[in-house]
C-alpha cells in the first residue's frame, strides 16, 4: 500500500494520540512519509478527540471529507460523527457491543479491556482489531515490535499493553 489516509477519534482520554503516535512510527520505522495532525477540543473534559493520519505522499495533514480510508473510532457514537470522512468502500474498526454492518468491524473494547483488568487499554484493543483486518499500511508484528520498544524499560506496562493489542486482534469480531 502506497498511500493510506486514516481518521482515528475517540474522546479525551482514551489514548487517540498515543495510538496515533504508534502507527505514525511505524510508518516511519518503515521508511514511509507520513503527516499526522489532531483537534484536542475539550479532551480535558471528556470532549472529541479526532487525528488525521496520512501515509505516503500528501502535502497537506488534514484528511477531507470523503477521502479516508479507514476510521477507527474508540467511541460508538463516534462512527456516526465522522463517517463523512470516509471515502466510498472505507474500512471502519470500532469500539462497540453491536455488530458493524457494511464495511465495518466492531470489538467490544471496553468489556476485553476490563476482563484484562485495565480499563485504559480500550485504545490498544480498538487498533489491534483494526491490524486485524489486513486493511492498514502495517502489520500487527510491525506495531508489536515498536511497542516493545517503547516500553522496554516498563516491564508490567509492556506486558499490559502487549495483552491488550493481542486481545484486539484475536477477540471474534462483531461483522
Amino acid at each position: 500500500m502506497n498511500s493510506q489516509q486514516l481518521i482515528i477519534s475517540g474522546v479525551g482520554g482514551q489514548g487517540i494520540l498515543f495510538i496515533t503516535r504508534l502507527l505514525a512510527e511505524t510508518a516511519i520505522a518503515m521508511g514511509l512519509s507520513v503527516l499526522t495532525s489532531e483537534t484536542h477540543g475539550m479532551a480535558q473534559r471528556g470532549g472529541i478527540v479526532i487525528s488525521h493520519l496520512k501515509v505516503g505522499d500528501f502535502s497537506s495533514p488534514l484528511v477531507r471529507s470523503g477521502q479516508a480510508d479507514g476510521l477507527i473510532a474508540l467511541k460508538p457514537a463516534n462512527v456516526a460523527l465522522h463517517r463523512l470522512f470516509l471515502r466510498p468502500g472505507a474500512w471502519i474498526a470500532a469500539n462497540s457491543i453491536e455488530p458493524g454492518g457494511s464495511g465495518a468491524t466492531t470489538v467490544d473494547a471496553d468489556g476485553v479491556a476490563m476482563g484484562l483488568g485495565n480499563p485504559q487499554a480500550v485504545n490498544l484493543i480498538v487498533l489491534g482489531r483494526a491490524l486485524s483486518t489486513g486493511l492498514l499500511f502495517c502489520t500487527p508484528d510491525d506495531v508489536t515490535e515498536l511497542i516493545r520498544r517503547k516500553l522496554q524499560q516498563k516491564p508490567a506496562l509492556l506486558e499490559a499493553a502487549l495483552a491488550a493489542f493481542a486481545a484486539g486482534i484475536t477477540t471474534t469480531p462483531r461483522s
